[in-house]
C-alpha cells in the first residue's frame, strides 16, 4: 500500500496539477488554432493561389490499388503546424510583454529597502545596528 500512497503524494503536487490545466487549456487552444487556419487561413491562401484546395492535385498513384502518395496533404499538413506554431509564438510573446510591464510596474511602486550607510548592505526596517558591519545607526532604519 506504500506505492498507493505514493501516488496520492505524486497526483496531489502543484506541478502535476499545473500540467493537468496546461494540457486542457492546449487541447483548446489547439481547437481554435486549428479553426483559424482551416477556417480562414488556408481558404485565403486558395483564393491567392487560384482555386482548389492547398495542395489538391498533387498525388501520386500507388499501382492500382487506389491508394495515393499525398504530397499535397503532406504539405497542407506543414503550413498548418508552421501556422499553428506562429499564432502560439505570437500569443506566447505579447503575454511575456504583458507579463514583463506588470513585474517592471510592480518593481516601480515597491520602494527599496533600507541600506547601511556605512556598508551599504541591506537592513531591515527599524533595526538599530547593521547586522554585516555592527554600524550603529543614529535612528531606525527606515
Amino acid at each position: 500500500m506504500k506505492w498507493v500512497d505514493e501516488f496520492k503524494a505524486f497526483i496531489s503536487r502543484g506541478n502535476v496539477m499545473d500540467m493537468a490545466v496546461g494540457i486542457i487549456i492546449g487541447g483548446a487552444f489547439t481547437a481554435i488554432v486549428t479553426s483559424l487556419v482551416e477556417k480562414i487561413i488556408n481558404p485565403l491562401i486558395t483564393l491567392v493561389s487560384g482555386g482548389g484546395a492547398v495542395g489538391e492535385g498533387w498525388r501520386i498513384p500507388v499501382g492500382d490499388s487506389g491508394q495515393f502518395v499525398d504530397f499535397g496533404a503532406f504539405i497542407a499538413a506543414i503550413i498548418n503546424f508552421l501556422l499553428i506554431a506562429f499564432v502560439v509564438f505570437w500569443l506566447i510573446k505579447t503575454i511575456n510583454g504583458i507579463k514583463d510591464k506588470l513585474v517592471k510596474q510592480q518593481a516601480e511602486e515597491t520602494p527599496p529597502a533600507p541600506t547601511c550607510p556605512a556598508c551599504l548592505e541591506e537592513v531591515k526596517a527599524g533595526a538599530t545596528r547593521c547586522p554585516h558591519c555592527t554600524q550603529a545607526f543614529d535612528k531606525a532604519a527606515e
